[in-house]
């Protein structure tokens, strides 16, 4: 396990608008404060990504995402609770006043519990869920360790959080909580 001082590195720099990476279930994610549009924005350039494609926030537990999701009714909820925590994606209704640039041109949000004890720790110091997406950017693949996303982004990254990722080899999948659909095996 990570030294917490450097948990509490990181959340500093996340607090201050910094731009992360760190291991999750299969690969390194890029990570920001969610709330915070000129971060969320950096990661969307150093990812060459377009803001209407939406992201993912990961979280610790239910209680952080709760603020940027409106729940569906029992039993679809019942089924996200059960593959929580863990390698699964849900695309829950967005909170009504979220930030176009979470949700992209989507009514809902992707959102998931990490059962990676990093990824879990960092959103526990950080307090809030993070911006997750896969560090790499578009058309390459995933870093997969700490000296591939210092390969890939050098000196644009205000704190690199190195630990193992998980045994995973392919990311999260996501389903749409509302009909079931699988969007990512």
């Amino acid at each position: 396990m990570v030294h917490p001082w450097k948990l509490r590195e990181a959340a500093r720099h996340f607090r201050s608008g910094g731009l992360l990476a760190y291991p999750t279930e299969a690969v390194y994610g890029l990570g920001c404060d969610p709330l915070n549009a000129d971060a969320v924005l950096g990661i969307l350039r150093l990812k060459q990504r377009p803001i209407d494609k939406g992201l993912i926030l990961v979280a610790a537990d239910y209680a952080q995402l709760r603020p940027f999701i409106t729940p569906l009714d029992d039993e679809a909820m019942q089924r996200v609770f059960a593959s929580w925590p863990g390698p699964t994606t849900w695309l829950l209704p967005a909170a009504p006043d979220l930030p176009y640039w979470l949700s992209g041109k989507h009514a809902t949000l992707a959102v998931r519990v990490s059962d990676h004890p990093l990824t879990a720790a960092l959103c526990r110091a950080c307090n809030s869920p993070l911006v997750s997406t896969s560090a790499n950017p578009a058309g390459l693949p995933p870093a997969r360790n700490a000296l591939t996303v210092r390969r890939m982004f050098d000196d644009r990254l205000d704190y690199l959080l190195v630990g193992d990722t998980g045994r995973r080899l392919t990311p999260s999948r996501i389903i749409d909580a509302a009909s079931g659909r699988i969007i990512r095996a």
